[in-house]
């Protein structure tokens, strides 16, 4: 099975949305983290299954909450490299590919 890692911006992306969530309504922060956890154990299975941007990217939206994961596969290991909220700046993060 790929290797999965987190850019340190994403792990602070997903503590800072799992908090707000979780302060919006007791619980639901906690539902938050197993949305994204789901969604990256479904790119795990076929990570080249989701379109592949010029910048190396792919990128696949979460089925509850309004927020994407980005990431890119590089020596055998998928980089999460961002969890985005689909209402941010649009690639905010795309400096982060350096």
């Amino acid at each position: 099975m790929i290797s999965i890692k987190f850019l340190p911006q994403a792990i602070e992306e997903l503590d800072n949305s799992i908090q707000y969530y979780e302060e919006l309504y007791k619980s639901l922060g906690l539902d938050f983290h197993k949305e994204v956890k789901k969604t990256i154990k479904i790119i795990a299975l076929n990570p080249t299954i989701w379109k592949l941007y010029e910048d190396g990217t792919r990128r696949i939206s979460t089925s509850r909450f309004p927020f994407k994961v980005v990431y890119l596969i590089e020596n055998d290991a998928l980089w999460i490299v961002a969890i985005a909220h689909h209402k941010r700046f649009p690639e905010y993060w795309s400096n982060r590919l350096k």
